[in-house]
């Protein structure tokens, strides 16, 4: 596989006073397309209100930064107006209608990870809005939305045509929103920073990863996903997804190094990521990481509600479960050399902390 791995940052597709709308784009990174994988984020100031859409492809968003409320619509359901902080990560399965609001000073920030093998573009969301310049209903003429709406032409006229804005607007001060509901979050969102570790290294990292049992939707958009903060120069055992699963990682915070090995063992993407960046694995390709001195945080999703991998280093690897003497003869070793190797990360897993 001959695919540019390089990670990228986002590119503003939208925005103005109320916020925008970043994109990671299949033409600046390949693999977008090749793994049928979409990539955006949402940012929202003060009263940044995002107008309700739709869109064509099942996603998992995640909380970066701040606090709002966000409005979900299931198909046939009730609206769900849902108080969301950092942190959080919703499923939204298919043809979901959301909108998004921010009230606070904080900046909201919102990454979307998603499946788009059932969009119109490979490596692409495209977004419906039901309102708005580019809204839906503006497509249509005043007599079908008056007869579908049942009111007078002149009102439907006002209703499509009031809006000049396009996907972000903002809000006048004092403006009333629906207040969210604590209960509307269950069932609806999870939050990885106050979740139980699935994995917990002292020294090492932690992982907190999303799945059909704590959060049941994710079965419904097909997708898994996980956050993993990874202490200061401390380093991810080198491992690949063992269920041809896809992995799509953003940068949350801190920096580090990244190697990614393919077949014929050819290493095909060694470089320095930083917050804000965005890189694909490919199906049973091998990454490793190390962070800097400060550490590094990433989000992840991997095409499957409950993913499996397999480490080829620590206590739980593949290595430590194969008998002496396959080891011997895999690396055409001694006893002596193959008893070294033996001996070694018999405590530590997934996480290795830095020398000493």
């Amino acid at each position: 596989m001959d695919v540019d791995l390089t990670p990228k940052l986002a590119k503003q597709v939208y925005g103005g006073d109320g916020g925008s709308y970043h994109a990671w784009c299949p033409n600046d990174l390949p693999m977008l397309k090749e793994g049928n994988i979409g990539a955006a984020k949402l940012a929202l100031s003060k009263n940044g209100f995002a107008l309700p859409k739709y869109s064509d492809s099942a996603k998992v968003a995640y909380v970066l930064q701040g606090c709002g409320v966000a409005g979900i619509v299931l198909p046939e359901k009730e609206e769900k107006v849902v108080p969301i902080k950092k942190g959080d990560a919703i499923a939204l399965p298919f043809g979901v209608v959301t909108w998004w609001y921010n009230k606070h000073d904080t900046e909201l920030v919102v990454l979307f990870l998603g499946d788009t093998k059932t969009a119109h573009k490979a490596g692409s969301f495209t977004d419906m809005y039901l309102t708005g310049s580019n809204g839906i209903f503006t497509g249509f003429s005043t007599e079908f939305v008056a007869r579908a709406w049942n009111v007078e032409e002149s009102v439907a006229k006002t209703l499509v045509s009031s809006q000049t804005a396009k996907g972000i607007v903002k809000l006048d001060a004092g403006s009333q929103m629906p207040e969210p509901k604590q209960g509307h979050r269950d069932g609806m969102v999870l939050n990885c920073e106050e979740a139980p570790l699935d994995v917990d290294i002292k020294g090492g990292g932690k992982v907190v990863v999303l799945n059909t049992k704590n959060l049941p939707l994710v079965g419904e958009v097909g997708l898994g996903a996980d956050l993993v903060r990874l202490n200061g120069s401390a380093m991810c055992s080198p491992g690949f997804s063992c269920d041809s699963a896809l992995q799509v990682t953003y940068i949350v915070r801190g920096s580090g190094r990244v190697q990614v090995v393919g077949p014929e063992g050819k290493r095909v993407l060694e470089t320095h990521i930083k917050a804000g960046c965005l890189f694909i694995v490919p199906r049973f390709f091998v990454v490793s990481k190390i962070g800097d001195p400060d550490g590094m945080e990433w989000f992840s999703i991997i095409s499957t509600p409950n993913p499996m991998f397999t480490h080829l280093a620590g206590r739980t690897s593949t290595w430590k479960a194969l008998s002496p003497q396959v080891l011997q003869a895999a690396f055409k070793v001694s006893p002596d050399v193959e008893k070294q190797f033996s001996s070694k990360r018999t405590a530590e897993e997934i996480f290795f902390p830095p020398p000493n």
